[in-house]
């Protein structure tokens, strides 16, 4: 058993799997997912597990070098972008309109649907390198 990280077989798997530019997309609950995309489904009940954990979680093992929303985040959900602003640090922020967000789900290596009940709470984020 790990002693440390995630813990969940899926996405240890999947993080360790990507290589530069591979993108994964951490979603809530709402957001279609493509059925030709892998779905690692964590979606207990509402709010659980929320978007944020998720993505703090993914983030302690995962080199990202960009992360892309939608537009329409800032001033539809003004406190999940702020949170995710924060837990994103010094990473590249793109924003795109949602409907372009959706389109990119396609070449994503998965989608993580979480328990988020609160509009626009996704993320693509765009593997780095670590060295």
């Amino acid at each position: 058993m790990k002693k440390t990280g995630v813990i969940n077989s899926e996405i240890s798997a999947l993080i360790a799997r990507l290589g530069h530019t591979d993108t994964i997309v951490i979603a809530d609950a709402g957001l279609p997912i493509p059925d030709q995309v892998k779905r690692i489904d964590l979606a207990l009940k509402e709010g659980i597990p929320s978007f944020m954990d998720t993505l703090k979680t993914v983030l302690e093992e995962m080199c990202v070098q960009k992360a892309v929303i939608a537009a329409e985040m800032p001033a539809a959900n003004p406190l999940k972008h702020q949170e995710l602003a924060a837990a994103l640090g010094n990473v590249p922020l793109e924003k795109v309109s949602h409907e372009e967000l959706k389109a990119r789900t396609l070449r994503a290596k998965a989608v993580i649907r979480t328990g988020e009940f609160s509009p626009y709470a996704n993320v693509i984020l765009e593997a780095g390198v670590i060295f």
